[in-house]
């Protein structure tokens, strides 16, 4: 059963002067998961993803290495960003880049539309900015330098000196949004999640909103402003508009209608812009505001968040190498509660790798493939009559089934790994209570025999279902090896939990070890 409706889910467009690390990863794989379940669960998916090249920052780091912006951003773009999609199974529909023409072209519009509509205004603007968050930034997130900055006013988030800026700019009037976006909170309290972005945002808005600059004429690596060619569009509008233009914005109205609204996946650090900036432009354009902004938390190692200057980033080959996308995927996932910050550590991936996807979920496929090609000769046999214990086993799945899909459609990836989890506890409890490998020394439990291995197989398959979308590699080859009809990807997700769709005398393969065991190095 599907939805019927369109599911249009995007991760924020990264910047690509910084090199891929495990939180580009994260959210990557999460917005990847959830865009994979709908789409196998028949609902009309799209996943968006893609990278965010204009602005000062990036004008700076070309400059510095001597290249023009555009060969600085197609360089990064190829040779970083691009393999991380393909290094972390990520199966995004479009990957949009700030720099395409398509883009370009669909800003100007929507933002000729709001200078149309009156929106737009020029004035005049001196603040603290910073260049690393490419914002003018508020007072909460101005501290007083120290060290080597010791007199100075720095950015809260990069702890670098912040440049006092004065031009002449044009201002969106956002403050005329404050009630509209305070009423959107209200009748959509889910439209923020969780409840604590949610309240952090409605009391930023509470405070009072004032107009944003939405143009700079310091610089020129930007959109130029349609009506004033001295100046170029702010990169944040420039940003946030491509969830927009990505689905065919002033182009394509077909497209666009069909796909829009979005559901955006942020980190925390970037909430505001999303649910603050976003939805005031869209109202200001008379469009419909997303479907809804989901804040996760910070990835923190040794307790703080991840920072290049720090060299506290990991690149996602580091893990992937010796454990592999699927178990990368599966931590991160599980490991940490969506929508709250988590810490990572070697010790902790490896644990749970040996337990819950080499000991636990590897083993159970391993043992029952196995067993049912010592026993059946490789063929799946015909269950008899069920016990209390085998219908116990079916219940386990089918409420897995449900719960997973009511976790997904939540955003909570982690509740769904966990409802799913249940299943594979279940088999490997059952398995070691009714002891196959003591049934099959005597004929005359050959039936209760079948109906063990047949209900371990089943399990399996309902397994392989639902992991699919977490774990793509390694649920495809037990797929295979269970030697179940059609493609994995095209099975009914919401139907998953439905008992009995493993035909009897299918003929199962050999299974190599899903998750290899992984030898540490002192």
């Amino acid at each position: 059963m599907t939805s019927g409706g369109s599911f249009y889910i995007t991760t924020p467009i990264y910047y690509p002067s910084d090199l891929p690390h495990i939180g580009h990863g994260y959210t990557s794989v999460a917005v990847d998961t959830l865009a994979r379940w709908h789409r196998q669960a028949g609902d009309d998916t799209w996943m968006l993803t893609g990278t965010d090249e204009h602005g000062q920052k990036m004008l700076r780091a070309a400059t510095a290495n001597g290249v023009t912006p555009q060969e600085w951003v197609d360089k990064l773009v190829e040779e970083s960003w691009f393999p991380l999609l393909k290094t972390l199974d990520v199966a995004n529909d479009d990957f949009i880049r700030t720099t395409q023409p398509r883009h370009e072209e669909r800003v100007k519009k929507f933002v000729q539309a709001l200078y149309d509509s009156g929106y737009i205004y020029a004035g005049e603007y001196e603040a603290l900015y910073c260049v690393g968050c490419e914002e003018f930034k508020p007072e909460a997130e101005i501290v007083d330098g120290t060290g080597p900055f010791e007199g100075l006013k720095v950015c809260a988030i990069h702890s670098k000196p912040l440049e006092l800026l004065q031009e002449k700019n044009y201002f969106f009037k956002l403050s005329e949004f404050q009630d509209r976006l305070l009423e959107l909170y209200r009748s959509q309290p889910d439209f923020v999640r969780p409840d604590s972005a949610r309240n952090e945002v409605v009391s930023f808005v509470r405070s009072g909103l004032k107009d944003l600059s939405i143009s700079r004429s310091a610089f020129d690596w930007g959109i130029r402003v349609p009506w004033d060619e001295s100046h170029v569009i702010y990169v944040w509008v420039d940003a946030l508009l491509n969830y927009a233009t990505a689905v065919g914005y002033g182009d394509d109205p077909a497209e666009f209608e069909r796909r829009w609204p979005a559901y955006h996946v942020v980190g925390k650090d970037i909430l505001r812009f999303h649910a603050v900036i976003w939805p005031a432009m869209l109202m200001a354009a008379g469009l419909e505001v997303p479907k809804g902004i989901f804040a996760h938390g910070w990835l923190l190692v040794g307790g703080e968040k991840m920072s290049k200057s720090k060299l506290t980033g990991i690149a996602p080959t580091e893990i992937t190498d010796v454990f592999g996308s699927d178990a990368y995927r599966f931590y991160f996932l599980s490991a940490i509660a969506f929508g709250q910050d988590g810490s990572f550590s070697w010790e902790d991936l490896s644990a749970r790798y040996q337990a819950e996807l080499a000991n636990g979920f590897g083993n159970l496929a391993s043992r029952t493939i196995a067993m049912i090609g010592r026993y059946f000769d490789g063929v799946v046999p015909t269950p008899g009559e069920p016990t209390e214990l085998d219908l116990r086993v079916q219940r386990t799945v089918a409420d897995a089934a449900t719960a997973a899909d009511a976790a997904m459609t939540a955003f909570r990836p982690d509740e769904a790994i966990s409802a799913i989890w249940t299943i594979v506890d279940e088999l490997n409890g059952y398995i070691t209570e009714n002891e196959p490998w003591a049934l099959a020394k005597d004929d005359a439990n050959r039936e209760r025999l079948s109906t063990v291995l047949y209900t371990a197989a089943e399990g399996l398959r309902a397994l392989a279902v639902l992991l699919s979308p977490v774990m793509p590699q390694s649920t495809a080859t037990l797929w295979g090896a269970l030697g179940a009809p059609g493609e994995l990807t095209a099975q009914p997700l919401r139907e998953a939990g439905t008992w009995g769709q493993l035909p009897a005398g299918t003929r199962v393969g050999t299974l190599a070890p899903l998750f290899p065991r992984v030898e540490q190095s002192a």
